[in-house]
């Protein structure tokens, strides 16, 4: 399995605009953030979790040519505005694209896409299949995949879990039935937005104490901002299994 973060930011990523902030004014590629999501390889699998504003850029940056299926972790802007750029799979690979979410999520693609639903469609739109799922494993191309429930403030969200390999991201609370979905992963990715308190994302501490509590093998925090702090300043004060994620990353597991 390989995982190549995409984006690593926060819904305004980094540099946010007009901000003058020693991170925002860094030189170093590794606090350049896009809007959070992720690629995973699989088993001949190709999938992508969200597609935010900066999904075009994100495929073209990565080479990523084929893609067989999208989950959505939840219906925030910054999680979704990109799907209208699936339409250039379409037109290579000659398919609708399957895409995964909580009945909720697909309601939300229906009123922002509507033209992607429509009856009568404009030549050229995207062409996708809607998957509804809840909180039971499912399976893409013979691929298991858990749904890992977490709440975003008050928001339901999901968290997936392919073998080794669990992604969270918006997230503040996790219950103790779902923590023990990730307990034992090889690489968990968790989002850590800023050091001080926050009401919807774990703060940097808070990922920190997570990834212990579960016995991630290593852990790559992801969805931060500017507030966090330089790469290289973070870095220095993380435990040795704990690392952040950078645009562009891969992990091979």
């Amino acid at each position: 399995m390989t995982i190549t973060f995409l984006g690593t930011g926060t819904s305004q990523g980094v540099p946010v605009i007009a901000c003058q902030c020693e991170v925002c004014r860094s030189l170093d590629y590794r606090d350049k953030r896009l809007r959070t999501s992720v690629h995973v390889e699989v088993d001949g699998l190709s999938l992508v979790v969200d597609t935010g504003p900066d999904f075009r850029q994100q495929m073209l940056r990565e080479r990523i040519r084929w893609l067989d299926a999208i989950l959505f972790t939840h219906e925030h802007k910054d999680h979704t505005a990109g799907m209208d750029d699936v339409r250039s799979f379409n037109f290579k690979q000659r398919m609708d694209m399957p895409i995964y979410g909580r009945k909720t999520v697909l309601d939300q693609l229906k009123r922002e896409f509507a033209y992607v639903f429509a009856e009568k469609k404009y030549p050229g739109v995207p062409s996708v299949i809607t998957r509804e799922i809840d909180n039971h494993k499912f399976s893409i191309n013979d691929v298991e995949v858990t749904p890992i429930e977490v709440l975003h403030y008050k928001l339901p969200v999901f968290g997936f879990r392919i073998g080794d390999f669990t992604y969270i991201t918006d997230a503040n609370h996790i219950s103790g039935e779902e923590k023990d979905k990730i307990r034992g992963s090889k690489v968990l990715v968790l989002n850590a937005l800023q050091k001080e308190s926050h009401i919807s994302h774990f703060t940097l501490e808070e990922a920190i104490t997570l990834a212990s509590e579960v016995n991630a093998e290593r852990t790559y925090l992801t969805h931060i901002s500017h507030r966090l702090g330089t790469h290289k300043q973070v870095s220095k004060e993380l435990p040795e299994n704990i690392v952040l994620a950078y645009d562009g990353l891969k992990v091979t597991i």
